[in-house]
């Protein structure tokens, strides 16, 4: 692409959104990504990731010229910085991929460019690549723009947010910071609200730590109330009624790229100070590990009862309802327990947002119900909320996904 005017590292779940919302917009983008699958993937106006009716809108950006893809940059004046923030070793948050991003992009810099980091990020982050992009050009320092921007979206709804959505900017200084909120105001219609760079990089870390913290509130209130033998999902529901009560759905667990996993940002920095946060992460890992052994508990109680080992169905595999991102999913992680602890049982193992996956066989879900003696519900896809289950089947329920009370159930 000649002359783009933004040049985004990282196509994919925020990158890639990102590139086409800008480029619809009638502004030349270049898509940056090492993995040249994804590049040829792009250019030839096909999405390598599920995001409804975002297809159409790629495949009209790249053919007008608008969204060009490839493994390397080129100038611009504006670049952004999307790509992951993986852990190392016991969950110490990896900035290496924005480094080297950033280390890419350092030869071709100028004068008065404003260069964004959208990925989740520790405290300091941009404020360490400026001195990084100084270190190496000194005749950047005070004539380069660079700011912090977080994204805030839901995956299945991403480009509608990406747009609606109001924006955090934090900027190293005030004419960064400016820069960034000009740029955005472009394509963003929520307010933009404007701040100083660790601000904003902590403000990012906050949002997803307090939903956690919520989250982990009603997943130890399951774990609870099955002890006592209490619905936890009449209980919730009861007890929103209170004008100032707003208790969250459990779940089996808490997944995908940001809940997750965005707490251990903080807690690895502020190990002592991080007390809540630190607890809320451990709740919802273990409600994972404790879904999985109730499940062997009914296999082997339904063994002992009638004397035959249970057929069971294991439905849903993504982090969420509605979606096919399958990344720090509980529901995964429980069904790759369950397997692994699994004594040639048989299993049916249901995702109806995928076609194939490259280690579990996947059934219909009709037909896993229709054939499973236990049936286990680990994500509320909406397929699954008006499912009619015979009264003789045992159901165990982690998500909320039915509400019958004709027939016995193991809620968690």
């Amino acid at each position: 692409m000649e002359n783009p005017n933004v040049v985004i590292l990282g196509l994919g779940y925020i990158g890639l959104p990102t590139s086409i919302l800008i480029a619809n917009n009638n502004t030349k983008v270049l898509g940056v990504d090492i993995n040249k699958k994804v590049v040829d993937t792009v250019n030839q106006g096909k999405m390598h990731i599920f995001e409804p009716d975002l297809d159409v809108i790629l495949q009209k950006v790249v053919s007008k010229g608008f969204l060009k893809a490839s493994t390397e940059p080129q100038k611009a004046s504006i670049y952004l910085i999307v790509v992951p923030t993986p852990f190392k070793n016991k969950n110490e948050p990896d900035t290496s991929f924005v480094e080297a991003a950033t280390k890419k992009i350092i030869p071709i810099l100028k004068k008065g460019d404003l260069y964004i980091i959208e990925s989740t990020c520790p405290i300091g982050t941009t404020e360490k690549m400026a001195e990084l992009i100084y270190s190496h050009r000194g005749d950047l320092k005070g004539n380069l723009h660079i700011a912090y921007c977080p994204e805030r979206v839901l995956p299945g709804n991403v480009m509608y947010e990406l747009v609606n959505n109001d924006r955090v900017i934090g900027g190293i200084d005030e004419e960064s910071t400016n820069a960034a909120v000009d740029f955005y105001v472009r394509f963003v219609k929520g307010e933009l609200f404007k701040t100083n760079s660790r601000t904003a990089e902590m403000c990012k870390l906050v949002e997803n730590s307090s939903r956690d913290v919520q989250i982990a509130f009603a997943n130890e209130l399951s774990i609870i109330c099955d002890k006592a033998n209490i619905n936890v999902w009449e209980l919730i529901h009861l007890a929103n009624k209170h004008p100032r009560v707003n208790i969250l759905q459990p779940g089996c667990g808490v997944g995908g790229h940001c809940i997750a996993v965005d707490p251990y940002f903080i807690v690895s920095d502020f190990p002592m100070e991080s007390q809540i946060i630190g607890k809320a992460r451990e709740i919802n890992n273990y409600k994972s590990f404790w879904c999985a052994e109730k499940i062997k508990n009914t296999k082997l109680e339904f063994q002992l009862k009638n004397g035959v080992k249970p057929k069971i169905a294991l439905l849903g595999l993504a982090f969420k309802p509605n979606i096919d991102d399958l990344r720090e999913s509980p529901a995964k992680y429980i069904v790759q327990k369950i397997m692994q602890d699994g004594h040639n049982e048989e299993y049916f193992i249901v995702e109806p947002n995928i076609k194939e996956h490259n280690i579990f066989k996947l059934t219909d879900y009709r037909e896993a119900i229709k054939k499973a003696d236990i049936i286990v519900f680990l994500v509320a896809h909406k397929e699954f909320l008006s499912i009619d289950i015979p009264k003789e089947k045992v159901v165990l329920d982690f998500c909320g996904a039915i509400k019958k009370t004709n027939f016995k159930i193991y809620e968690g």
